[in-house]
């Protein structure tokens, strides 16, 4: 499946297991500058949309990264813990953050496709 968008900029990746895989996108690690430390969600962990769930921290600014659709956390990146720079080398890849149990898929369709996030990370 395709990466879907927030309009905070974390990124979605369903998986066919009902798994979601989330990060932040290129247009917030361009913004945010060097990180150099990430602060993840415990597994077992479940947040409503919307909610805080982590936060990464640059040379420049800290930032909320906010869970882009309802469910539990399944899995966190400790390699991105023990390297928070991958969240700037590889954004949409190797840095991703957490992997959370989608509890609404509803809430994956309503997020944005990669031509209308673009625009909007353009606009803004």
């Amino acid at each position: 499946m395709s990466l879907k968008y927030t309009r905070d900029h974390e990124w979605v990746q369903a998986g066919a297991d009902g798994v979601a895989t989330v990060g932040i996108t290129v247009h917030a690690q361009d913004a945010l500058g060097d990180v150099v430390f990430v602060d993840l969600p415990d597994v077992g962990k479940s947040f409503a949309q919307g909610e805080v769930a982590g936060v990464v921290e640059s040379v420049k600014a800290a930032a909320d990264v906010f869970m882009p659709i309802s469910g539990e956390i399944t899995e966190v990146n400790e390699a991105l813990r023990a390297d928070p720079s991958l969240a700037n080398s590889a954004p949409e890849t190797a840095g991703w953050f957490f992997k959370v149990k989608v509890g609404d898929a509803l809430q994956l369709d309503a997020l944005l496709d990669a031509t209308t996030y673009q625009k909007f990370a353009d606009e803004n």
